[in-house]
């Protein structure tokens, strides 16, 4: 017995994989026949979440990537910075450095910060004494050079947060754009149901299979989308707060030399 109910154990669970394989190939031509059969509304809602789809993944792939080149270059910029005894040490490696928000806050304040000691700098060309003891430039003003690394760093906000709003838009009408496609779908089984007269699973069971890949394709759309845009928007939020302590620290540096 033990030497015969092995071999029929083991075709009897062949026989149940192959069955099981058959069906989700089945179940699969049947979504695509549904999906080809349908009519041209629903094929229209279906290659517009699809389009929406594409879109949002290629905004969430590029942001991803973004980010990551972000952080690398902003690690490797505050160890240039907090190595470095001058601001010209540091503005020599900006340029290899460009995808760290952080380099944009420098290079402004670097801006401000020299055309402030430029124009205090003493003028040794006229005057009866033409060879002055040099005295040390000095700031005119700190909160200008503030003002002009809130300016910077609302740049840099936006160019982080630049087309996440897209996936908050996706997130909001995909569920709404698949259930006009669902609402549409279930209006023409009502419709073939006044035509046939028949109530039957057959009658309406395609048209309702249809309206719910409408549905199904919305959220597949939608859910995505505001996943990765509550991602995105946190990490906008902590490269935000990374420049908020870079421009106190630029501060403290330039005021605690300059003035």
């Amino acid at each position: 017995m033990r030497t015969l109910g092995s071999p029929l154990i083991a075709l009897l669970m062949q026989a149940q994989g192959g069955a099981a394989s058959e069906g989700s190939a089945t179940s699969s031509t049947s979504i695509v026949r549904l999906v080809r059969e349908s009519n041209p509304i629903s094929q229209g809602v279906l290659v517009l979440l699809l389009l929406l789809s594409i879109i949002s993944w290629g905004i969430i792939l590029y942001k991803l990537w973004t980010y990551r080149a972000a952080n690398k270059h902003t690690a490797q910029f505050l160890d240039v910075f907090r190595r470095s005894s001058k601001f010209s040490e540091v503005q020599a490696v900006c340029r290899s450095l460009g995808d760290s928000p952080l380099v944009g806050l420098f290079q402004t304040g670097y801006a401000e910060l020299t055309a402030q000691l430029r124009q205090s700098s003493p003028d040794t060309s006229n005057g009866p004494n033409p060879h002055p003891a040099a005295g040390r430039p000095t700031l005119k003003s700190v909160p200008a050079v503030d003002r002009a690394l809130l300016r910077a760093s609302a740049v840099e906000v936006n160019k982080l947060e630049s087309r996440i709003s897209f996936l908050a838009t996706v997130a909001s009408m995909g569920p709404f754009i698949g259930l006009f496609g669902t609402v549409w779908g279930i209006m023409s089984a009502f419709e073939q149901i006044g035509v046939t007269g028949s109530t039957s699973l057959q009658a309406v069971g395609t048209p309702i299979a249809e309206a719910l890949i409408a549905t199904a394709a919305g959220l597949a759309a939608a859910i995505p989308a505001v996943l990765f845009y509550n991602y995105l928007t946190q990490r906008v939020k902590v490269f935000a707060s990374e420049m908020d302590d870079f421009a106190m620290e630029f501060l403290n540096i330039s005021e605690r030399n300059f003035t």
